[in-house]
């Protein structure tokens, strides 16, 4: 169930109210018995709970190649014997 927000139009007390969607808006504030309306809010945010999820895991192909590039090892390069220039015994 949602919690809404209310925003009484009279005296402008702010509440919220835990909700089924197919309740009636709250007409009447709580505070002062005046009119309410519902306040649109913006919502919230994933919110990724248990093993297994990653926020990298809804990323775009580019965001995740670029990743996989940087967590590639540095390979370095061989270096050649070192040879001394006289090799008489």
């Amino acid at each position: 169930m949602p919690t809404y927000e209310y925003e009484c139009i009279d005296c402008n007390y702010l509440f919220d109210e835990f909700q089924r969607i197919s309740d009636p808006p709250i007409t009447i504030c709580p505070s002062c018995n005046g009119r309410t309306k519902r306040i649109i809010s913006g919502g919230t945010g994933f919110l990724f709970k248990g093993s297994g999820f990653y926020i990298t895991d809804y990323r775009n192909k580019n965001y995740k190649a670029s990743v996989a590039k940087e967590n590639e090892p540095v390979s370095t390069p061989k270096s050649e014997p070192k040879t001394s220039g006289d090799n008489k015994k």
